[in-house]
């Protein structure tokens, strides 16, 4: 098994290709090792010394480490924990554990622009922030506001913030005249 690895704009996450499909569809999103009770790949990752966040795509891991440690340390412990788990047979997600579909619902007056918004995030945001190694979906709107939540390579990575400003809330103003201003949430 060979496993490519991928810098993203985060300095702080990796994005590892094992060469195989990671999840059916969806993605799903460990910050934290308490939060990794579902997926068996998850727990073996953050039992590696260093490692703060799993996420995973269709066809990628990214991983996030602490401040402390340098990637030189902590890649090679993460490439044997990947292929350990793919060679092992274990599932990525345990039965019945739920993998996020995206976007969260909205019931109101908004529908018809809400629909508008998580088609332009499906077609022209979330493949670009998959190439990085993250995901960005819909959280809500509220008197003009887009809220997104910033998932993987993207939570916490210093050029977020002008990617919702300059690229995601100039793209939707554009489409959507009633979008007003995108922001991050954090769920």
């Amino acid at each position: 098994m060979f496993i490519q690895t991928e810098s993203t704009p985060n300095p702080a996450t990796l994005k590892f290709l094992p060469g195989q499909a990671v999840l059916e569809m969806g993605t799903a999103d460990f910050p934290s090792a308490e939060s990794a009770g579902a997926s068996p790949l998850a727990q073996r990752l953050f039992a590696v010394d260093g490692v703060t966040g799993v996420f995973f795509g269709t066809d990628f891991v990214t991983v996030t480490k602490a401040e402390t440690i340098d990637w030189d340390h902590l890649k090679p412990a993460i490439l044997g924990a990947i292929m350990e788990h793919f060679q092992s047979g274990q599932p990525v997600m345990s039965d019945g554990a739920a993998q996020a579909g995206g976007h969260a619902s909205h019931d109101g007056e908004d529908g018809e622009i809400v629909t508008q918004i998580k088609e332009l995030l499906d077609s022209r945001v979330r493949p670009a922030v998959a190439q990085d190694g993250g995901d960005i979906t819909f959280h809500g709107f509220d008197r003009g506001v887009v809220y997104l939540h910033m998932q993987g390579a993207c939570a916490g990575c210093p050029s977020s913030t002008l990617t919702l400003k300059m690229g995601i809330e100039n793209l939707l103003r554009h489409y959507i005249p009633e979008v007003t201003e995108v922001r991050p949430v954090a769920v």
